[in-house]
């Protein structure tokens, strides 16, 4: 994990550092005053994702005519002093900060120093700070084309799959507890681990859909997130069995079951037959006679619980190949498989 973070990292750091350089080669081979800050707009703008990068951008442009108008409004009617620039970022970060332009601050603020110091309103003044922070932004969209998605999705795919065996590995231990079997395993730092890679996988699912132009990659976000449930629902669960004091003969029945379940917990199955099979566990309790002693009863109470959480495990499944579009189904799952 350090090792892929370390050249991540390093990628973005060669690219801001590239994106830089040629925006201020461009900007002098036009012949621009301060080039050097197309280079400072280059950076700003070169954020991890595509699309983030063309929000960004646009702002941009829109907000630039706006700090030339609040610069040309406070500049030309207040001496040249200190003060006056205070004016400039005060209105500035307010506005923007009022009309949700945060991330255009930054550039804003310095086209704002070039007009305080030049006093130049001009033409010509306007249309060099406009190159500038053109030529930042265009460079930085042309360099977030080029992006890792290959390596991405691949590692998306393997993460899904070490996602899977882990929850099937948990649904075993706990198996396991209900039938008072030996296991060495510790399920709460199990749960906790995946947890933990649950959150980056989210984070690598969360970068590539953003680093497309297709509409459909929302999928591994929408998967991973289910994934997530499903696995506070297994914390939930491990509470739940913690609770018995005197392990009624029912739970083996449970422990039976979650066994059997564990082998669908796969990225291209549907629910349907797991959920059926669980409402005949359900069944199968209700004609069982009624608890005699307290621990019994308590006992009992928790089971109904642990199939509740059983039952909703398997609902977020459901309702996430529910939520999937008629293009999602044919591109990750084949239509024609689906039940």
């Amino acid at each position: 994990m350090l090792k892929m973070k370390a050249g991540k990292y390093l990628a973005i750091a060669l690219k801001t550092a590239i994106g830089s350089c040629v925006a201020i080669l461009a900007a002098e081979q036009f012949h621009l005053e301060f080039a050097s800050s197309a280079g400072i707009i280059a950076l700003l703008t070169l954020i991890n994702t595509r699309w983030d990068t063309l929000r960004l951008s646009a702002v941009r442009l829109i907000s630039f005519f706006a700090a030339v108008l609040l610069a040309w409004t406070i500049f030309s009617h207040m001496s040249r002093e200190w003060i006056t620039y205070g004016v400039f970022v005060f209105l500035l970060v307010g506005i923007s900060l009022f009309v949700g332009w945060q991330n255009t601050m930054s550039v804003n603020a310095v086209i704002g120093t070039h007009f305080w110091t030049t006093q130049d309103f001009g033409a010509a003044a306007i249309w060099n700070e406009f190159c500038l922070v053109f030529i930042g932004i265009t460079v930085a969209v042309v360099l977030n084309l080029f992006q890792r998605n290959q390596s991405r999705k691949k590692q998306i795919l393997q993460d899904m799959r070490y996602v899977e065996a882990r929850l099937q590995d948990i649904l075993e231990m706990l198996a396991d507890y209900l039938m008072q079997r030996e296991n060495e395993a510790d399920v709460w730092e199990e749960i906790a681990h995946l947890e933990e890679h649950l959150s980056h996988s989210k984070e690598r699912a969360y970068e590539y859909d953003r680093n497309t132009f297709l509409p459909h990659t929302e999928y591994y976000n929408h998967y991973i997130e289910m994934r997530t449930r499903q696995c506070s629902m297994l914390q939930s669960l491990h509470w739940e069995i913690q609770k018995i004091r005197t392990m009624p003969s029912q739970a083996l029945t449970i422990a039976e079951y979650m066994t059997y379940m564990k082998r669908f917990v796969e990225e291209k199955n549907v629910p349907k037959k797991q959920i059926e099979r669980l409402r005949q566990v359900e069944n199968e309790f209700h004609r069982e006679p009624l608890p005699v002693t307290r621990e019994e009863f308590e006992g009992r109470a928790v089971l109904y619980h642990i199939m509740m959480d059983l039952e909703e495990f398997l609902l977020y499944k459901k309702r996430f190949v529910e939520s999937l579009s008629e293009k999602q189904k044919k591109i990750y799952w084949e239509t024609e498989k689906i039940e």
